[in-house]
């Protein structure tokens, strides 16, 4: 299936599917992980105890991950989609007072 045609199925079968031409370039705003799905993780118990090894923080990481509903990452996507058609409607301008 090539490009094209994926991105149709994606616009016919998911509502709310923002294409890649929306998407702002590296926005920290605009970026659930940083400031919604790692804050949760860090509050689970990602650094309870030392980390000695890359190995052990990656089993940490994946372990913590494992460990989070739905629901939390539901939740991330929901607020990233709010901000990025905020910014969009902002035209890449200022938007935090319309959110």
């Amino acid at each position: 299936m090539n490009v094209r045609v994926k991105l149709e199925v994606l616009h016919r079968e998911t509502p709310d599917y923002i294409s890649p031409d929306l998407w702002p370039t590296n926005s920290p705003d605009l970026n659930p992980v940083d400031y919604q799905i790692w804050a949760v993780m860090h509050l689970r118990g990602v650094y309870q105890r030392k980390i000695h090894t890359i190995d052990e923080l990656k089993q940490r990481l994946i372990e913590v991950w494992c460990g989070l509903e739905q629901l939390t990452v539901d939740m991330a996507v929901d607020q990233w989609r709010k901000r990025l058609r905020a910014c969009v409607c902002a035209k890449g301008g200022h938007f935090k007072h319309s959110l």
